[in-house]
């Protein structure tokens, strides 16, 4: 028959128990930051040249890992596309909201985000928005965020307009016109013939945009087409 347990035994296998538990939480601690920085690096590289041509042996060897650690992001090269458009719509979001969420004018709330948006967008190559807008799962991923850009501007419009700092227009239709305007400059259609860069079409569209929702007081109307003025004939 074995003998119980001695109390010195009990005790020695306590701190066994703690380090094995402490090695747990390291190395789910490893893991995580691992994958945080391996989604990182294919995010950037993925950005800039696309996804279309592109193996999981080239992914392996560009990134310098193995297979196998990217099959722990994502069982299959489609899997960890998705994943990686997941991710850039996600924490651009995040950052786009946090900078709105510091500014307290209406209308500096807008170009804040439209500003952010340009940032966010223009870190995609014209190959990772083509391979994007034709792969079904990332184009859903892309039209889901556009419409909620949409909304998003909308919404702040609506704030601007309640405040007194914008013009009553109809907000649908200013938001979906900015929506269309995104469109056009991730496509390249607004970009071809004027020579800007995406950055600065966003900084034009912000600009235009304002302008026109501008809630000019009658006496400062930069055009004489305020309340009260006569309209062109």
């Amino acid at each position: 028959m074995n003998s119980p347990p001695t109390e010195s035994g009990a005790a020695g296998s306590a701190p066994s128990r703690v380090a094995v538990a402490g090695a747990s939480v390291r190395r789910r601690r490893v893991d995580t930051e691992r994958r945080a920085q391996l989604l990182a690096a294919l995010e950037d590289l993925l950005l800039a040249e696309g996804f279309r041509t592109l193996t999981v042996d080239d992914l392996a060897r560009r990134l310098h890992c193995s297979k196998a650690t990217l099959y722990s992001v994502g069982s299959s090269k489609h899997e960890l596309v998705v994943e990686l458009t997941k991710q850039f719509f996600r924490q651009a979001t995040q950052e786009i909201e946090a900078e709105v969420a510091t500014v307290a004018d209406p209308r500096r709330r807008i170009s804040t985000y439209l500003a952010g948006v340009g940032r966010a967008m223009s870190r995609c190559s014209m190959a990772f928005y083509n391979d994007m807008v034709s792969f079904a799962p990332t184009a859903a991923i892309y039209s889901a965020n556009s419409d909620a850009a949409a909304r998003r501007v909308r919404e702040l419009i609506a704030t601007g307009v309640s405040a007194g700092a914008l013009r009553a227009v109809d907000g649908t239709f200013a938001a979906q016109l900015t929506a269309l305007a995104i469109e056009g400059i991730q496509s390249g259609a607004l970009l071809g013939n004027t020579g800007l860069t995406a950055g600065a079409a966003y900084r034009e569209m912000a600009d235009l945009l304002l302008h026109g929702l501008a809630a000019y007081p009658e006496e400062s109307d930069p055009v004489g087409y305020g309340a009260g003025s006569p309209t062109p004939g």
